[in-house]
């Protein structure tokens, strides 16, 4: 139950820049992923961001221990982001999540 929680707070912290509290659309995309996609798509969603391969590693690594969750608490989570991501000014969620 941790690790939901953790993921919650950084996407808070993340998604919610203080300036003007817009989401990054490619943190979405990525958490998206990172949280029901795919090693392939979490490899080609970090491959945008020239990582070097020991970090595709450990990112992979990590992802490993969420694929292992429920799918219902995955879902949980996600629906939680859409929440914070409409307080944080997301208008279209849609267009985020897909």
């Amino acid at each position: 139950m941790r690790l939901p929680v953790c993921l919650l707070l950084v996407t808070l912290a993340l998604c919610c820049y203080e300036a003007n509290a817009v989401p990054c659309l490619s943190l979405v995309n990525e958490l998206g992923t990172f949280l029901i996609g795919s090693d392939t798509a979490m490899k080609i969603q970090l491959a945008k961001y020239n990582a070097p391969e020991e970090e595709v590693a450990a990112k992979l690594q990590v992802k490993k221990c969420t694929d292992e969750m429920p799918s219902e608490d995955k879902k949980q989570i996600l629906k939680i982001m859409a929440q914070i991501l409409i307080q944080c000014g997301a208008n279209d969620l849609n267009s985020i999540i897909s």
